[in-house]
């Protein structure tokens, strides 16, 4: 067998695999896309309280969720979206379709950024969704954090990540942990914004006054827990205009 031969068997082979592969990639992405939205609406959901499944989700995201709103750095709405009547009140950007980590990257060069965030509503309920997204021990970690309408006291979270170390870091996708939000507030007494963050050791160590700015960190899992509340600073922060207005 001549080498040429092996060479141009080799150089088919790996064109036929190159376009089985991409193929593939072509079918299989739509419904990868749609798993990534389901998977998203459903992160949405449960920071206010709701459980949704991959099946409903879609269907409870367009129940509970009235607006989808875009605001700019001064806290101005610039595009608003509304789910139910799938209409633009405003602008032509859906909130849902922002990218808010590439956004905290223009945000932190110095460049134009606008920030997501969504109205939920319920017979029991009204929040103010806001998004967050940063860095654990390991990669990143996200979520969402649900105001109550005086834009201060937490109504719910949820919070996830992709590599976090399994019973240490990992744990703050618990909902043991992100219940401890709810009722915490963001903004001190003087309506000064403070935060919320984890406390290692415990929300107990702090000041009587303070515990409502505080929850419990993740035993073993410091890094992680300190990267979440520079995480909640950083993005909450980016929302304070828009909060005090």
């Amino acid at each position: 067998m001549s080498n040429s031969y092996i060479f141009r068997y080799a150089a088919i082979l790996v064109v036929l695999v190159a376009v089985i592969l991409s193929s593939a990639a072509m079918i299989l992405k739509p419904l990868q896309d749609k798993n990534i939205a389901i998977a998203k609406m459903r992160g949405i959901l449960e920071a206010c309280n709701l459980h949704p499944t991959a099946d409903d989700a879609v269907q409870m995201y367009e129940q509970f969720i009235s607006r989808e709103v875009v605001i700019n750095p001064q806290g101005e709405e610039i595009s608003i979206y509304d789910v139910k009547s799938k209409e633009f009140v405003l602008g032509t950007t859906r909130a849902f379709e922002v990218d808010l980590k590439t956004q905290l990257k223009h945000k932190s060069a110095g460049e134009d950024y606008i920030l997501p965030l969504y109205d939920f509503v319920s017979q029991n309920d009204t929040l103010l969704v806001i998004p967050v997204h940063g860095r654990g021990l390991w990669g990143p970690i996200y979520g969402n954090i649900a105001l109550k309408t005086d834009r201060n006291t937490i109504g719910g979270a949820r919070f996830f990540h992709d590599k976090e170390t399994p019973g240490l870091g990992a744990e703050i996708d618990q909902y043991w942990f992100s219940d401890q939000f709810k009722g915490k507030q963001i903004f001190d007494g003087s309506g000064k914004f403070v935060s919320v963050r984890p406390i290692k050791g415990g929300a107990g160590k702090l000041p009587e006054s303070q515990r409502i700015h505080g929850v419990d960190a993740v035993s073993g899992g410091t890094i992680t827990s300190n990267g979440l509340g520079t995480t909640i600073d950083h993005v909450l922060g980016s929302y304070v205009v828009y909060l005090t207005k």
